[in-house]
């Protein structure tokens, strides 16, 4: 248990300088769906900080139906009215198959793989747009991090 320590001697130090916010709305009102690669740091990649926005991660940053049940929170209870759907280069769902992640975890679930990090965007997009309890965003966009650089493109959804 010596990580588990560390996080809690951590926690410590944070106490002495946190400054709690008054609520759990985001001052951005903004979504972002993003993948748990550990590489990503969202906040600086886009210019955020603690309290602009709801960050929702999984493998790959797929919107699967754990996200649409957040995004429905995010939205409706809590304010957002901007999505941003983020993948990133280089990611371990990109490039194997779902039979191959299957055998590697023993768990025969849908693993979202990414063959093309633009189809899987514009997919995911027109998910959301087709969930008919979200209709309440402004906005709903695709980016690609490239994890490398940290430059980030956007998808321009056809």
């Amino acid at each position: 248990m010596p990580e588990i320590r560390r996080l809690l001697d951590a926690n410590r130090a944070y106490v002495d300088d946190h400054h709690g916010f008054d609520g759990p709305r985001p001052r951005r009102r903004i979504a972002i769906v993003t993948c748990m690669d550990a590489r990503i740091d969202v906040f600086a990649a886009l210019g955020l900080e603690l309290g602009d926005a709801h960050v929702i991660r999984n493998a790959g940053g797929r919107v699967t139906d754990d996200v649409l049940r957040s995004l429905a929170l995010s939205s409706h209870a809590l304010g957002t009215t901007s999505v941003v759907v983020m993948q990133h280069t280089r990611c371990g769902l990109a490039g194997v198959s779902n039979t191959e992640l299957e055998e590697v975890t023993g768990a025969g679930i849908e693993f979202f793989v990414i063959d093309d990090h633009v189809e899987a965007l514009r997919s995911d997009l027109q998910r959301i747009r087709d969930t008919p309890y979200l209709g309440v965003f402004d906005e709903v966009v695709g980016f690609v991090l490239d994890i490398d650089t940290g430059a980030v493109a956007e998808v321009v959804d056809t």
